[in-house]
C-alpha cells in the first residue's frame, strides 16, 4: 500500500484548526460542481482541477486502491464533507397527534353537547324550580341530586378524552413502527466500494466524498459522484429531471453522476463528490422541507383517516419539485407511471362506511326531531303550558338532552372501530410477515395479496436456487455430458475459451472461498457468469491472473447485457492494433450471428445455416429439455489492415463471429416450490411462469415444479408468439385476442419486460371470468420495474433483486423464496377475514343499539341507554374487539378456499344472516326488559323518570344485558362461514381470551362501582345471574342460525361490494385515458366524510361526483408521489374538497382546462388516496 501516494497517513501535517484545508478541494466548490451538466461539466473539471484524477488527488483518494478506510481520515471526511444521510421528516409530537384526533366531527359535536350541559347544569335559575313550568321539573330530586346534574356531561369530556388519547396513541405507535421498518429498510441498503484496493460492500449512510464507488446495472446511486471509467453507461434521471430517455454516461461527454437515480445500462466506477443533504436528491429534500414549513403554517392540516390506506416510501427522491403550476400550464413530458388501484378492501370499507354514516345521520336526526317535538306538543300543546322566561334554561336543559341523546344514535352508527381494526389487523400482520421472510413496503398490499388470483413468477431464484452450475458443454463438436476433463480439450481452444469468460464478464462477479469449511463456494454477482466462471475453476484454470492483466481500463468497448441484446460483448485492443471481441450470449441469438465454428482441432471451420439447424435440434434442444439454460460463447478478430471498425452499428460488429463451446448450465429447482405451487392451485391462485430461457428449458422447469400438469392442455408460448396472437395489423395490443390467450397460458418463455408488463395489465384489465383477477408478480431485474409497478401485489426478490425493482415493489421477499409468497397469501386473507369478523360483531352492535335508542327515545322520551353508557359500549368494545378480532393467527385452511376476487361483497350473505339473527335475538330481549322488565324482576319502572333522576335498577338491567349479550357475541363473530365451533383455536389467541376477560371485569366495576356517571346502580348477584343467562343465550342462538342454510334466504342482500363493471363509465374503459380509478374515487368520498363530517355530505359528493364523470384524463398526477410531498397534498386536498368555496370545481368547464389537465387543486386531490 506504500506505493499509493494517494492514500495519506493519518498523522495529518495540516492544522487541524480549519478542516476543508484538509482536503484540495472544498465542499462548495464541489456542489456548484455537480449542479453543471455535459460539456459544460466537462469543461469544468479540465479547467479547475485538470482532469477526474486532478479531483481524486485533491480528495486524496486513488482511482485504482480508493481510501484507506482508516477511522481518522473517514472522521475527517464527515466533518469536512457530511455524512451520507438524509434526516427523515419531524415525526408528529404525540400532542400535534392528539390534536388532529381531536378533529374527529363527531367528538366535536359530543363536545360542544358536553359543555353546554354542563354549562346548564351549573346555572339554576332564581324561581326555576315553581310549578309553572310544569311536570317536567318536578319529581322526587332532592338537592343533592340536583348537583350531581353536571356529571353527564362531566363523564362525556372524559369518555372523548379517552378516546383521543387511545386513537392518538394508535397513531403514534403505528408511525413509530413505520420509522423502524423504513430504518431496516434502508440498513439494508448496501453499496459496493472500493476500499485498500479491496472491493467490499458497505452500508449507504458510510459512503464518505472521496470514496471509489463501483456501480452496475440495476443500482439506485447513493450520491452524487464523477465518472472514473464507465462501460456502456446509461443511467435513467428522470427522478431528477422528468425526462424519460436515458442519458448516456462517458469521461468525454457527460462524466456527472447523480444521487438517486438508475443505472439502466453498463458498469463503472466513480468518484463520490457529494453526499447526503448535499447530493441533488439532499438539495430537493432541503428545498421541499422548507417549503414544506411554510406551507404548514398557510393550510391548516386536517385528519385524514389513515388508518385504511397507507404507504411506506423509502426516502427517494421521485418527481420531487414538480409543482403543480407546471401541470396547469402545459401536460409536461413524463414518464407515464400508472398509479395504482386502491386496494380491493379499502375501496370496499371505503363504501360501506359511506353508507353506514348516512344511515347513522338520517336517524340520529329523526330522533332529535322527534323528541323535540313530542316534548313542545306535550308540554305546550297538551298542557296548554305558557313560555315562561324564567323556564327558558329548563327547557333548554332538556333540548340539551335531546340534543345529547341524538348525538349518541350517531356515535353509536358510525363504526369508529373499522379504521382502528383494519389498522391493528395490517399492522399484527406485518410484523408476523416479517418472520415469513416478507418485508411489507406498502401496507395495502398484504391484504391485497390475500384476494390474488394470479401469480406471475419469474424462473430464476424464485422456482430455482439461482445457484447455476455447468453440467454439460459442447467443445470442439463433442457433446460432453458432464464438465470434460481439460485435457479432453485442444489446448487452443481451451485457452480462448477461458480468456473469453474471464474478460467478458463483470470484474464484480467473483467466486469466493466457502464461508465454513466443506460448505459451497460463494457467488458473488451475476449467477450466470459465476457458473461460466466456476467452469473455468473446473477445467483447472484460474480467472483471475487474467483479468489482473487486462484490467477494466484496459478494455476498449464494452457492450452489456440488456434485454433486448440478450448478449454481452467486450472488445480489446490487440498489440498489432486489430481488435478481439469475446462474445456470450443466449445460444439461439448468438449462433445466428456465428459464420464459423471450432473444430476438434481447433481450427475455424465454416458454419452454414443448415449446420445450425442441426446444432439446434441435436444439442441445444436436448439441453433445454433438461431443464438447462445454454449459452453460447464466442468470438471475432477484427483485423488492423481494415482499420477501426463503427462501433456504434452494432449489428455488423455483432456478426461473422466464431463460435467457441455452448454450454448448459443447471438451475436446481427449489425444493420446497412443488409444494408450493400445489397449495396456490389448491387455494385457487393460477401460477405462471414468465421468464427469459428458451421455451424448452422453461417447460421443463414448469413440468418439475408442477406448474404445467400432464395431460392437460395448457399453453407455453414464447414471446414473438405471444405478441403475434394479441396484436392486431397495426401492432396495437387487443383486449379480445389476450383475453383469447390468457386463460390458459402458463409458461412465457423469452419474453421481454414489455411482454411480462402486456400480459400483466391485460389480465388485471380482462372482464372475462366470473370475477375480475387480482394479479401478483414477482420480478429481480430493473426491467421487471414497469410490470412490478402495474401488478396489484408486486414482490421483489430481496437477496437478488436490483434497488430498482425493490423501489417498485409491495413487498421483498428477504429470502427471494416462492414459499414466501403463499405465507403472504396466507397473511392476506387472514387480514380480510379479521376485517369481517369485525364488521359482523360490530355492525351487530350498531343495528341493536341504533334501534334501541332510537325506538326508546321516541316511546319513552329518553334513551334507555344513557349517552356514558353508549360511549363505552361503543369505544371499549369497538376498540377491544378489534383488537381481540383482527389478531387471530392464520390457519391453513385459509388456503382451503377459491380467492374472493375484486367484486365479492365485505359482507357476505353469511353474515349478514349472522348479522341480523343475532340483532333480532338482542331486540326481543331488550325491550321484553324495557317494557316487562320491573314485573320479572320485581323492581321500579325506570321509564319516564324526571330529570336528574338517580339512576334506576331496571335500566342498569337492560344496561347490563345488552353487555353481556355483546360480549358472548364476541365470540360468535369468530366465524365467518357459518362453521359450527365457535371456540374451535380460541386458545391460540390469547389476546382474544384476555380482552373477553377484561371486558367483563370491567363491566362488573362499572356497574356495581360506576354510579351516577355511568347512570348504574349496584344489582344483586341474582340479577347479575340472570343477565349472563340471557348472554350465554347469544351462544345456543347462534348455533340455531348457522343451522338455518343461507340459500333459502335470497332476500338477504349482502353489502360493502367491490367496484362492478356497470358502474364504470364507458369511456374510463377505453385504453387511451389513464387510469383514474373508483376505488379511489370512493375512497375520497370516505375520507371526505370522515374529515368534514356529516353536515356537508352533499356538497362534496357533488364534486367527487364531477371528478368522477369528468372525462379528461389526468396526466401524470395519478402517481406515486414521493412522501413527502404527498402529506403537504393530502392537506391541501382534503381542504381543497371541503370547504364550500371551491364548490365552483363542480362545472365540468373548469375541470378541462388547459388539455385535459386538472386545475390544481384538484391534481392534488388526485393523489391523495395514494398515501
Amino acid at each position: 500500500m506504500a506505493n499509493n501516494p494517494a492514500d495519506h497517513p493519518p498523522g495529518n501535517s495540516v492544522a487541524e484548526g480549519n478542516h476543508e484545508g484538509d482536503f484540495g478541494v472544498a465542499m462548495v466548490d464541489l456542489r456548484t460542481l455537480m449542479e453543471l451538466r455535459s460539456t459544460e461539466a466537462v469543461n469544468k473539471i479540465r479547467d479547475t482541477y485538470g482532469d477526474v484524477q486532478g479531483i481524486c488527488r485533491r480528495l486524496k483518494t486513488s482511482p485504482i486502491e480508493g481510501l484507506s478506510g482508516n477511522p481518522v481520515d473517514l472522521e475527517k471526511r464527515h466533518t469536512a464533507y457530511g455524512q451520507n444521510f438524509i434526516p427523515p421528516k419531524k415525526p408528529k409530537t404525540f400532542l400535534q397527534l392528539v390534536w388532529e384526533a381531536l378533529q374527529d366531527v363527531t367528538l366535536i359535536i359530543l363536545e360542544i353537547a358536553a359543555i353546554i350541559s354542563l354549562g346548564l347544569s351549573f346555572y339554576h335559575p332564581p324561581g326555576g324550580d315553581s310549578e309553572a313550568c310544569g311536570a317536567s321539573s318536578g319529581g322526587v330530586e332532592d338537592e343533592g341530586e340536583a348537583q350531581a346534574g353536571w356529571i353527564e356531561g362531566a363523564a362525556i369530556l372524559f369518555s372523548v378524552i379517552i378516546v383521543v388519547l387511545v386513537t392518538a396513541f394508535n397513531d403514534w405507535s403505528k408511525e413509530k413502527q413505520f420509522r423502524g421498518l423504513q430504518s431496516r429498510i434502508e440498513q439494508e441498503q448496501k453499496f459496493t466500494v472500493i476500499r485498500k484496493g479491496q472491493v467490499i460492500q458497505i452500508p449507504v449512510a458510510e459512503i464518505v466524498v472521496g470514496d471509489i464507488a463501483q456501480i452496475k446495472y440495476g443500482d439506485l446511486l447513493p450520491a452524487d459522484g464523477i465518472l472514473i471509467q464507465g462501460n456502456d453507461l446509461k443511467i435513467d434521471e428522470s427522478s431528477l429531471t422528468g425526462e424519460s430517455d436515458q442519458v448516456r454516461k462517458s469521461m468525454e461527454k457527460d462524466p456527472m453522476l447523480l444521487s438517486g437515480t438508475h443505472v439502466m445500462e453498463g458498469s463503472g466506477r466513480m468518484v463520490v463528490s457529494a453526499v447526503g443533504l448535499n447530493s441533488q436528491t439532499g438539495i430537493i429534500f432541503t428545498l421541499l422541507g422548507a417549503s414544506e414549513n411554510d406551507e404548514e403554517k398557510k393550510v391548516k392540516k386536517t385528519k385524514t383517516q389513515d388508518g385504511i390506506a397507507l404507504e411506506i416510501q423509502p426516502l427517494k427522491s421521485e418527481e420531487a419539485a414538480e409543482s403543480e403550476e407546471k401541470e396547469e400550464v402545459k401536460p409536461v413530458k413524463k414518464v407515464n407511471v400508472t398509479k395504482k388501484e386502491k386496494s380491493v378492501l379499502q375501496g370496499k370499507l371505503t363504501r360501506l362506511a359511506v353508507q353506514i354514516g348516512k344511515a347513522g345521520l338520517i336517524m340520529s336526526a329523526v330522533t332529535v326531531i322527534i323528541l323535540i317535538l313530542y316534548f313542545v306538543i306535550d308540554t305546550f300543546g297538551v298542557q296548554g303550558r305558557q313560555w315562561l322566561a324564567e323556564c327558558t334554561p329548563i327547557y333548554i336543559q332538556y333540548f340539551v338532552k335531546f340534543f345529547i341523546i341524538g348525538v349518541t344514535v350517531l356515535v353509536v352508527a358510525v363504526p369508529e372501530g373499522l379504521p382502528l381494526a383494519v389498522t391493528i389487523s395490517l399492522a399484527y400482520s406485518v410484523k408476523k410477515m416479517m418472520k415469513d421472510n416478507n418485508l411489507v413496503r406498502h401496507l395495502d398490499a398484504c391484504e391485497t395479496m390475500g384476494n390474488a388470483t394470479a401469480i406471475c413468477s419469474d424462473k430464476t431464484g424464485t422456482l430455482t436456487m439461482n445457484r447455476m452450475t455447468v453440467v454439460q458443454a459442447y467443445i470442439g463438436d463433442t457433446h460432453y455430458k458432464t464438465v470434460p476433463e481439460p485435457d479432453a480439450i485442444k489446448p487452443e481452444t481451451l485457452e480462448t475459451m477461458v480468456n473469453s469468460i474471464s474478460i467478458n464478464s463483470a470484474y464484480t462477479t467473483k467466486i469466493l472461498p466457502p464461508e465454513k469449511e466443506g460448505g459451497l463456494p460463494r457467488h458473488v454477482g451475476n449467477k450466470t457468469e459465476c457458473a461460466l466462471l466456476g467452469l473455468v475453476l473446473e477445467l483447472k484454470r484460474d480467472y483471475q491472473p487474467i483479468r489482473d492483466e487486462v484490467p477494466e481500463e484496459k478494455l476498449y468497448k464494452v457492450y452489456t447485457f440488456n434485454s433486448s441484446r440478450k448478449s454481452m460483448s467486450t472488445v480489446l485492443k490487440n498489440a498489432d492494433g486489430g481488435f478481439r471481441m469475446y462474445s456470450k450470449g443466449a445460444s439461439e441469438i448468438v449462433l445466428r450471428k456465428c459464420s464459423r465454428i471450432l473444430d476438434a482441432q481447433g481450427q475455424p471451420r465454416v458454419f452454414k445455416p443448415k449446420d445450425r439447424d442441426e446444432m439446434v435440434r441435436k444439442v441445444i434442444e436436448p439441453m433445454a429439455c433438461d431443464g438447462l439454460r445454454t449459452i453460447c460463447v464466442a468470438y471475432r478478430d477484427f483485423p488492423a489492415e481494415a482499420g477501426e471498425p463503427d462501433w456504434d452499428a452494432e449489428n455488423d460488429i455483432l456478426n461473422e463471429l466464431t463460435c467457441i463451446a455452448v454450454v448448459g448450465i443447471e438451475d436446481p429447482v427449489r425444493p420446497e416450490v412443488p409444494e408450493a405451487i400445489a397449495k396456490c392451485q389448491r387455494a385457487g391462485i393460477t401460477v405462471r411462469m414468465v421468464t427469459g430461457d428458451n421455451i424448452n428449458t422453461a417447460r421443463a422447469i414448469a413440468t418439475k415444479c408442477g406448474i404445467l400438469l400432464p395431460g392437460e392442455d395448457f399453453l407455453c408460448l414464447e414471446g414473438k408468439e405471444f405478441n403475434q396472437q394479441i396484436r392486431n395489423d397495426k401492432g396495437e395490443v387487443e383486449q379480445e385476442r389476450l383475453d383469447k390467450v390468457w386463460p390458459k397460458l402458463r409458461v412465457l418463455a423469452r419474453s421481454s419486460p414489455t411482454d411480462k408488463h402486456t400480459l400483466v395489465k391485460g389480465i388485471i384489465d380482462s372482464t372475462v371470468g366470473e370475477t375480475r383477477q387480482v394479479v401478483a408478480v414477482t420480478g429481480d431485474g430493473t426491467n421487471d420495474g414497469p410490470a412490478l409497478k402495474k401488478a396489484d401485489v408486486g414482490f421483489a426478490m430481496g437477496i437478488a433483486g436490483t434497488d430498482v425493482a425493490k423501489e417498485a415493489s409491495d413487498i421483498i421477499l428477504t429470502d427471494d423464496n416462492f414459499t414466501s409468497i403463499v405465507k403472504a397469501v396466507m397473511w392476506g386473507r387472514n387480514v380480510y377475514d379479521s376485517i369481517s369478523k369485525f364488521l359482523q360483531f360490530q355492525l351487530t352492535v350498531n343495528v341493536v343499539a341504533v334501534i334501541v335508542a332510537f325506538t326508546g327515545a321516541c316511546i319513552t322520551q329518553d334513551s334507555p341507554l344513557k349517552a356514558v353508557q353508549m360511549l363505552w359500549v361503543n369505544l371499549i368494545m369497538d376498540t377491544l374487539a378489534s383488537l381481540a378480532l383482527a389478531t387471530e393467527p392464520p390457519t391453513e385452511s385459509l388456503l382451503l378456499r377459491k380467492p374472493y376476487g375484486r367484486d365479492k361483497p365485505l359482507i357476505s350473505r353469511t353474515m349478514m344472516k349472522n348479522i341480523l339473527g343475532h340483532a333480532v335475538y338482542q331486540l326481543v330481549i331488550i325491550f321484553t326488559l324495557l317494557f316487562a322488565g320491573e314485573n320479572f324482576f320485581d323492581i321500579d319502572s325506570g321509564r319516564n323518570t324526571p330529570l336528574h333522576s338517580p339512576p334506576s335498577e331496571h335500566y342498569t338491567i337492560v344496561f347490563n344485558v345488552f353487555v353481556m349479550m355483546q360480549l358472548f357475541n364476541e365470540i360468535n363473530a369468530r366465524k365467518i362461514h357459518g362453521e359450527r365451533n365457535v371456540f374451535e383455536g380460541v386458545y391460540r389467541n390469547p389476546i382474544f381470551c384476555s380482552v373477553v376477560l377484561g371486558t367483563f371485569a370491567l363491566q362488573i366495576v362499572i356497574v356495581q362501582f360506576g354510579g351516577k356517571p355511568f347512570s348504574c346502580t349496584a344489582l344483586t348477584i341474582d340479577q347479575w345471574l340472570w343477565c349472563v343467562f340471557i348472554g350465554v343465550g347469544e351462544l345456543l342462538w347462534g348455533q340455531l342460525i348457522s343451522a338455518i342454510p343461507t340459500h333459502h334466504l335470497k332476500f338477504l342482500k349482502e353489502a360493502g361490494h367491490g367496484i362492478t363493471k356497470e358502474e364504470i363509465p364507458e369511456e374510463e374503459l377505453n385504453e387511451g385515458t389513464d387510469e383514474i380509478d373508483h376505488a379511489e374515487m370512493e375512497l375520497r368520498r370516505g375520507q371526505i366524510l370522515w374529515f368534514r363530517g356529516l353536515n356537508r355530505i352533499q356538497t362534496q359528493m357533488d364534486v367527487v361526483y364531477t371528478f368522477q364523470t369528468s372525462q379528461a384524463a389526468v396526466p401524470g398526477a395519478l402517481r406515486r408521489q414521493p412522501s413527502v410531498v404527498s402529506q403537504h397534498n393530502d392537506a391541501t386536498a382534503a381542504k381543497t374538497l371541503s370547504s364550500p368555496t371551491h364548490i365552483g370545481l363542480s362545472s365540468s368547464s373548469s375541470l378541462t382546462n388547459s388539455g385535459g389537465a386538472l386545475p390544481p387543486a384538484a391534481a392534488a386531490s388526485s393523489s391523495t388516496a395514494g398515501n
